[in-house]
């Protein structure tokens, strides 16, 4: 029987049983299943502690696998420690922790999480969006862009959760995941998840709360976690107090609330830290705002009317005219930050490889640009893109008249004619939200 078979089994038993948590899911996990999900573990991530990587790990799979297997179901599997390390985030001041487990440990983790996904799969809400399957960011945005146009007006609360990964209640979680989940061999390997530590600067760090960043079954429970906190509680008792309209829009632990009520609103804004609160979340008090995103209009007390803007997923959402000039409607641009970042990046890369071959440097641009384009070129933010594609042209055009002398130096004509032979991908629009 093959995965897809197995997972819409169980899927089907966890749609018939709403209310039930599901047993002897333990029996799927087998050697097969475990390369299965072999198949699903990056081959190019950096190692874990042991220092193995996964085409190491890959010719030693016909001895290990079995082992791990028996090591699972028994119980004496042991979960080791997440190598810790960093990532810059949009602000200089501060770097993202992440953790990088070992690839036997990311092969068990992904195989847990491919029997627990479906049963969450029949439950989670249309409006989450993060680290599902066929589901994307785009996906978010342009639920979002369809939600704020079918209002037509109203106020977006922005919100930030504090730390999220680093804070989340270990109890809390297992709790939430023994409702649905009550096999015990996948609820003890969770369970030695959350509480694997963190091994950094040669010592193993262990804390009561939060699971790491980086790990393959993270993103998972995270959505089960914020399912049970805010997902349910936002459709269940605060949609049917509300007097207008509203929407949620959630990726992960990055969400924006829409109402078309501003004392609607303020309520939610009110209540929002303690319900959080309740679970051990943190609102960023200075991060989370309540934003005025009524729609302008061309005539009418709404005429003069300047509406703010918000960032979600990288992009900053504002309102624009349309090309007839006749009415308003939701447009998204890169995000200032994000673009700053992304050509931070770039420039930074020409500089250190501006000696190696040129056919080799224009690969290399070309796949950076083309990962640009995959993510922020979308309709209406056509002139960031472009904005982008220039200042990458003139960032290379510097670089390599700075690996020469001067008299060799390349004029713009002579640069053109050289991006003749090694032409850089322009602009396209790689998703359409309307």
């Amino acid at each position: 029987m093959d995965v897809s078979t197995i997972q819409e089994r169980i899927a089907d038993m966890a749609r018939r049983y709403p209310e039930r948590g599901l047993t002897s899911l333990n029996r799927y996990l087998t050697e097969d299943w475990l390369k299965a999900a072999f198949g699903k573990v990056r081959k190019d991530a950096a190692a874990g502690v042991d220092g193995i990587m996964a085409r190491e790990y890959e010719g030693q799979m016909a001895s290990r696998l079995p082992e791990l297997v028996n090591l699972a179901h028994s119980g004496q599997y042991f979960a080791p420690p997440v190598r810790r390390t960093y990532i810059e985030k949009p602000s200089k001041s501060e770097k993202r922790p992440l953790g990088i487990p070992t690839v036997e440990d990311k092969v068990l983790q992904r195989a847990v999480a491919m029997l627990i996904e479906p049963i969450y799969e029949a439950e989670f809400y249309d409006f989450s969006y993060g680290f599902r399957p066929g589901r994307s960011a785009h996906d978010a945005i342009t639920a979002l862009h369809h939600a704020v146009m079918s209002m037509g007006t109203g106020w977006i609360l922005d919100v930030d959760i504090r730390k999220f990964f680093d804070t989340l209640d270990k109890g809390h979680m297992q709790t939430f995941v023994r409702q649905r989940v009550r096999d015990g061999v996948l609820t003890r390997l969770i369970g030695k998840w959350l509480n694997a530590g963190v091994l950094e600067d040669g010592e193993c760090r262990r804390s009561e709360y939060g699971t790491p960043q980086g790990g393959v079954i993270s993103p998972l429970l995270a959505n089960i976690y914020l399912h049970e906190v805010l997902d349910k509680w936002f459709a269940k008792d605060i949609q049917p107090r509300l007097k207008g309209r509203c929407f949620l829009i959630r990726y992960a632990d990055d969400f924006v609330m829409g109402f078309e009520r501003k004392e609607d609103a303020e309520r939610v804004l009110e209540v929002l830290p303690k319900r959080f609160g309740k679970y051990g979340l943190e609102i960023h008090a200075e991060k989370t705002r309540l934003v005025d995103f009524r729609r302008p209009r061309t005539d009418g007390p709404m005429k003069d009317h300047k509406a703010e803007t918000f960032e979600f997923l990288g992009f900053t959402h504002h309102w624009g005219k349309t090309m007839n000039r006749q009415c308003y409607v939701m447009r998204h641009r890169t995000a200032k930050g994000r673009l700053k970042r992304a050509l931070c990046t770039i420039n930074r890369w020409c500089s250190e490889h501006r000696h190696d071959p040129l056919r080799e440097q224009w690969k290399a641009l070309n796949l950076k640009l083309k990962g640009h384009y995959g993510y922020y070129s979308i309709s209406s933010n056509r002139r960031q893109v472009y904005a982008f594609f220039e200042y990458v042209r003139r960032y290379w055009f510097k670089w390599l008249n700075r690996r020469q002398r001067r008299r060799d130096c390349l004029d713009w004509a002579g640069y053109e004619d050289l991006l003749k032979a090694f032409p850089l991908v322009k602009p396209y629009c790689a998703y359409k939200l309307y």
